[in-house]
């Protein structure tokens, strides 16, 4: 029976019988699995029973929340890893082989662009960086080798919305790139690339889909074959997402629902408010009218999630106070929790460049990231207003 997905985050991918008839799935905390006898190994050897040997090749709570997320996202299969990082990683090491050649874009995740461009190399695989929304340079940039395109919806910090209309298109033309999407900013609640057009969805699980600001994991979404391909990839390199987070990953989709959609609605009248602030040069959120891609995120998008991007009116030293001022919202890189978040790439994120390294990437010395969290919006609009004063008294 198909259900809606606040129904679906709370019940889909674990059994409906549980061990011991206990509501929750178990936190199943072992190591190794065991055979009864002979006649069980050869039934599991030759494919004919499904069940748990060893962690590193699967955990039952771990497979509930794969299971979960699959339903989530609209996928066949998906598998779960330790990080987001390690779920990049290891599907862009699954899918490429020395002499293949991928398209990425160039405000990915800082730390994606640093493997492609350091480590890929190692292995013979060469990469093509460019511009996020130019997509006669995306399709210029396709070689007889292409295997991949790389990209995040939205992206960190600007937020911008990638056109997988455009991309089909693309792709019609060279059905052998396979589009890989980091659809972290994005989750399965506001958008579903796979439905889209993408071949792989991977998710920081750390963020929104936990949602607590307690654990790390990261999740690979598609097709069987592509999945299989990964796990199989991982079985070897390990990775794995440990049974506990498994659990608290289950426990958080539980409430993602109705978290995203406290999320959206807070999200958009923080920027809103930012957006009307004579002490904020500019705002950037997708829902916003002024967003340079606000047409292709209304289009293709259910919702726009809880973080915004502005400009303050002001210098590094400004930036500064705004930060010391803070009475409730925390300091922090991440996004996605219960509570709201900012962050200042160009003294966190940014913090071993130059200035003119920094500027050349868009990270202005006034440049805030703000995750919404799930207080009262009417207080965080409070405290940064009361921070923002404190700066221009």
């Amino acid at each position: 029976m198909k259900h809606n997905i606040s129904t679906d985050c709370i019940h889909a991918g674990e059994d409906r019988v549980k061990p011991h008839d206990s509501i929750t799935t178990p936190i199943f905390q072992s190591a190794t699995f065991v055979f009864n006898n002979s006649e069980d190994i050869r039934r599991y050897t030759q494919k004919e029973h499904f069940r748990y040997e060893y962690g590193r090749y699967g955990n039952p709570t771990q497979r509930a929340a794969e299971k979960k997320l699959a339903i989530l996202g609209g996928a066949e299969s998906a598998v779960l890893f330790a990080s987001g990082m390690s779920a990049i990683i290891n599907t862009l090491l699954a899918v490429l082989k020395a002499g293949d050649h991928m398209i990425i874009t160039d405000d990915a995740y800082g730390k994606t662009l640093a493997f492609v461009k350091s480590w890929l190399p190692n292995w013979g695989i060469n990469t093509t960086i460019v511009k996020m929304d130019d997509y006669n340079a995306i399709e210029k940039a396709i070689k007889h080798n292409t295997r991949m395109f790389f990209s995040e919806s939205p992206t960190n910090p600007y937020l911008n919305i990638m056109d997988f209309s455009k991309l089909r298109d693309i792709k019609s033309r060279h059905p052998e790139i396979l589009v890989i999407s980091d659809s972290t900013f994005a989750t399965p609640y506001n958008q579903k690339p796979l439905e889209l057009g993408a071949d792989i969805v991977i998710h920081s699980a750390t963020k929104y889909l936990s949602g607590h600001n307690d654990i790390l994991a990261g999740v690979v979404l598609g097709s069987e074959k592509l999945v299989e391909e990964i796990v199989g990839f991982q079985k070897i390199m390990g990775g794995v997402i440990d049974p506990h987070c498994a659990y608290l990953l289950i426990r958080g989709l539980k409430t993602f629902s109705v978290r995203m959609e406290r999320l959206n609605s807070s999200g958009e009248k923080v920027a809103r408010w930012l957006e009307s602030h004579p002490k904020i040069r500019r705002c950037y959120y997708p829902s916003l009218e002024s967003h340079p891609h606000h047409d292709v995120a209304k289009r293709e998008m259910n919702g726009y999630g809880a973080v915004s991007t502005f400009e303050l009116e002001g210098d590094l030293e400004d930036s500064n106070r705004l930060l010391d001022n803070l009475k409730l919202c925390y300091i922090g890189p991440s996004l996605g929790g219960c509570e709201t978040l900012i962050t200042h790439p160009a003294t966190v994120t940014y913090y071993n460049c130059t200035r003119e390294e920094r500027y050349e990437l868009g990270i202005l010395d006034n440049l805030f990231r703000l995750s919404v969290g799930l207080e009262d919006p009417e207080d965080i609009i409070a405290d940064l207003d009361q921070a923002i004063k404190a700066v221009f008294k």
